[in-house]
């Protein structure tokens, strides 16, 4: 319903209006267990909000979505729930100086992922519960003010079934059946929490002193399901925990602010992670149940570093409303690999940053429904939308050219005093540059207005003259350009690096320049007399935020010799450019899938390597002209399974190629055989364990092409019938090639809501496979007929899962792209959020066939 779509313009109105005192919430969730009987659908929340009205006699009102509301009572006038209750907000009239609101509802459990969400283990049946919130979800467990500016001091108490551990942002105790839990600072609505159920719960400490002699102690807890539990390496969570807080205590001279620090790893999360303060909430994915990459151990030391910054961009200082997002995400995305590479043993994140992060910020920033870092947030469907690559990865790109642009110490420097002018509040954009102004003593809202306020992404390509004899350099340029529909040319703080051959045939740098781009074409005088380089490589030590591009003499030096960097960032940004190369379309795909057949062996990055088979899959699925594709899969499939078994026996590079492998092997009817084989121990390949976890990802091709039926994928998830299994054995029973598997599939996505959110995901997962396009090929029409309808009907985040997941990329043609055109114009006042989601569907599409035209048009060479 419309209220549910809160507005900034209302939400100004509000915190004009309004300022809160405080909260007090009474959840009750015995019913979660239910009493075998009907899945129990609602819990009893109750809710005291005292707050202030700098207008007596005014209107108002406060946010909830419940199935129904027991009881409002305004300053001890009983209302009428009926007349003031419209399904997603309570009307306030006739408001005090100072009020006291009681709201008693029954609030629903939810099964999308948003408010407070219920999972029942099919291992032992055992319940479990936790909340999420962010945007605008806490209004789904109590009644609030639901908008980041109106920050409170609150108090939980929860009543749960016994047996249970119940756990908040403070600290909690049980006395007389309840869960009372100490008063928080003053917080935003989005980041409480509570978390339930018999979690398997870990503890541990860390202590501080600083200089002055005062001593700071945190107590410290981590938890999951009890099926989990023998998987749970709490200990290295612990680990990166305590070094980050001493990282974060080093550089923001602010101690840890919140009282206690658990971390919650919870079944089916949205999310990555959410950093409610005294109690962060992690996707359980991150506790490994088999074998996985260092790139799987240092993502998740990132995440936690990034949850942990938040405690100081976002939970202490709060951005006033979700244009500002960026002033707590864009800083912690940053601040998590700043913190690894500083802190952890993960010392070459930003490698992962440059290769992995980015690549999530140049696709987006170059999307129609691109936007500036601070973006115009209209509602809440916006502010969903918008945490996406330009806020968090385009975002912390951004603060490590502002790292560069006005130094370390002033950066940091500008973070602490911005701590101690605005904890417990909110701000503006203007509040951090004043004080990086302060601190760099420059003029912030030049390179503001570029950065922050423009969207887009430059290019940066060299320009090479040389001298008469062609042994060194007599002019050495940088050109930069920038789209027609994002015209700005940014200043870039940039090195410019210069490698050559050695005799023993590495390609190494001799020499490199730090300087200042601006504008169309920049001469680099310090370079003039070098000696002639076989690769000029812009963006060196990936200073700033482009793409880069390669002179032609550099473009051939890579296509013959980039196995031969020895220098992993370097090989890792060449990567990255040879991919925008070929997303451009000036690149052929099958060229930049050559290149990895040919160098992808010698990638000692282990993250680099997992980033380029992802890369290469999406070569041939998305971009490799069709009529060149079964050619491209079976070179693919054959140079996977070569490097498999050269692979070092047991490597974590030996299990990345085997995963590809699995991915890849589609091509061949015999490769299948032998992944069957490997999947049924009739064969082996030293040093290859096939784990749980590995097994399901050799079922899936197999399901996908008939050899793996409804009987295999039931037997083996008897084997592993436990909640991640499920997920695997539902998108394994949807990619099986079958027009009535798909119907089934198709009807409980679109046409039922019976599914929970990590279901409808596995679900679509296994609906849309490349290797099926002519299986789903009817759906394509049919998709443009229902997402109006399921965008209206269902949560956005299920609404944004069936968007995005079931739109007919696989129909790749000129029909598809007409079809997605005629919708557009068809319904131009449908809701902007589900107009962006389709928007940028469109996007990829017409990318990959100007691709397919470039690949096509290199056959003739």
């Amino acid at each position: 319903m419309p209220g549910e779509n809160l507005t900034r313009d209302e939400a100004r109105e509000r915190a004009a209006l309004l300022s809160v005192d405080g909260y007090e919430v009474a959840l009750d969730l015995r019913s979660a267990v239910g009493d075998g009987g009907a899945e129990p659908r609602t819990f009893r929340s109750v809710t005291v909000i005292r707050f202030r009205c700098n207008e007596p006699g005014a209107s108002t009102f406060a946010d909830l979505i419940a199935p129904s509301v027991t009881a409002v009572t305004l300053n001890g006038r009983d209302l009428n729930p009926g007349a003031v209750f419209d399904g997603s907000r309570i009307l306030l009239e006739d408001l005090a100086a100072e009020n006291e609101l009681t709201v008693d509802a029954q609030c629903a459990y939810s099964r999308t992922g948003e408010g407070m969400h219920r999972f029942v283990d099919p291992e032992d049946g055992e319940v479990y519960l936790y909340t999420q919130y962010e945007p605008a979800d806490a209004r789904r467990v109590y009644a609030n003010f639901e908008q980041p500016d109106l920050k409170a001091p609150y108090r939980f108490e929860v009543r749960a079934p016994e047996g249970w551990t119940v756990w908040s942002n403070g600290a909690g105790e049980l006395a007389d059946g309840v869960w009372r839990f100490a008063e928080t600072r003053p917080i935003s609505t989005y980041i409480t929490c509570v978390v339930a159920g018999p979690y398997h719960y870990v503890t541990d400490h860390y202590e501080r002193v600083f200089e002055d002699g005062t001593k700071l102690e945190i107590p410290l807890g981590a938890m999951c399901r009890k099926g989990l539990a023998p998987y749970f390496d709490a200990e290295d969570v612990f680990l990166v925990t305590k070094q980050g807080l001493d990282f974060f205590h080093d550089h923001f001279d602010y101690p840890y602010p919140f009282g206690k620090y658990d971390q919650a790893f919870v079944p089916e999360y949205n999310l990555g992670a959410m950093e409610n303060p005294g109690l962060v909430t992690f996707r359980e994915e991150y506790i490994f149940r088999g074998k996985v990459t260092q790139a799987s151990y240092e993502a998740r030391a990132n995440v936690i570093l990034h949850e942990m910054a938040h405690m100081w961009f976002g939970d202490l200082v709060t951005m006033e409303w979700w244009d500002d997002l960026w002033l707590k995400e864009s800083f912690a995305d940053f601040m998590g690999t700043f913190a690894n590479v500083g802190a952890t043993r993960f010392t070459d994140a930003w490698i992962t940053f440059a290769n992995r992060r980015k690549a999530w910020a140049y696709r987006a920033d170059q999307l129609p429904s691109t936007h500036p870092i601070t973006a115009d947030i209209r509602d809440l469907q916006d502010a969903k939308l918008n945490f996406d690559g330009i806020t968090y990865a385009k975002g912390a790109s951004v603060l490590k050219q502002l790292v560069a642009y006005v130094g370390r110490d002033a950066f940091l420097e500008g973070a602490r005093r911005y701590f101690k002018r605005n904890a417990y509040g909110n701000t503006r954009l203007g509040d951090l540059l004043s004080v990086l102004a302060e601190t760099s003593g420059r003029d912030m809202t030049v390179w503001a207005r570029s950065w922050l306020q423009t969207a887009g992404v430059n290019s940066l390509t060299p320009q090479v003259l040389l001298d008469t004899e062609g042994g060194r350099i007599a002019e050495l340029a940088v050109l930069q350009e920038a789209a027609e529909t994002h015209p700005e040319l940014r200043p870039h703080r940039v090195a410019v690096g210069l490698y050559r051959r050695t005799p023993e045939g590495a390609l190494e740098r001799y020499a490199r320049v730090e300087t200042d781009v601006e504008g169309p074409r920049t001469v680099v005088a310090e370079l003039a007399g070098a000696e002639a380089p076989e690769l000029v490589l812009v963006n060196d030590d990936d200073l700033t935020y482009c793409k880069v591009r390669f002179d032609e003499t550099s473009l051939a030096t890579l296509r013959e010799h980039l196995g031969a960097l020895t220098d992993p960032l370097a090989r890792a940004l060449c990567w990255s450019a040879l991919w925008n190369l070929t997303r451009d379309a000036l690149l052929p795909a099958r060229d930049f899938i050559g290149l990895v057949l040919r160098f992808a062996g010698r990638e000692s990055d282990i993250g680099v390597l997992q980033m380029l088979h992802a890369w290469a899959n999406s070569a041939l699925v998305h971009y490799a002209a069709p009529q060149w594709r079964a050619t491209g899969e079976r070179l693919v499939a054959e140079g996977a399974l070569g490097e498999l078994r050269e692979a070092e026996p047991g490597s974590e590079h030996q299990l990345a190629w085997a995963r590809f492998f699995a991915t890849v092997a589609a091509a061949d009817h015999d490769l299948l055989l032998l992944l069957k084989d490997l999947l049924d121990g009739a064969a082996e390949i030293d040093g290859l364990v096939v784990d749980q976890e590995l097994r399901w990802a050799f079922l899936e091709p197999l399901a996908a092409h008939g050899m793996a039926d409804e009987a295999v994928l039931a037997a083996e998830l008897a084997r592993d019938d436990t909640a991640s299994g499920k997920r695997h054995q539902v998108r394994c029973l949807a990619a099986r090639p079958s027009a009535a598997v798909k119907a089934q599939a198709w009807a409980q996505v679109v046409e039922s809501d019976a599914l929970s959110n990590a279901l409808v995901e596995a679900t679509i997962a296994g609906f849309g496979l490349p290797s099926q396009r002519e299986l789903t090929a009817p759906y394509a029409e049919k998709y443009f007929a229902v997402i109006e309808r399921v965008w209206r009907e269902r949560s956005i985040q299920i609404g944004m899962d069936v968007v995005r997941g079931l739109y007919p990329s696989y129909q790749d043609r000129p029909e598809t792209l007409a079809a997605t055109d005629a919708w557009l114009a068809a319904h131009t006042e449908a809701a902007p959020a589900l107009r962006r989601l389709v928007l940028e569907a469109r996007d990829d599409l017409a990318r990959a066939l100007r691709a397919q035209e470039c690949d096509a048009a290199a056959a003739g060479r």
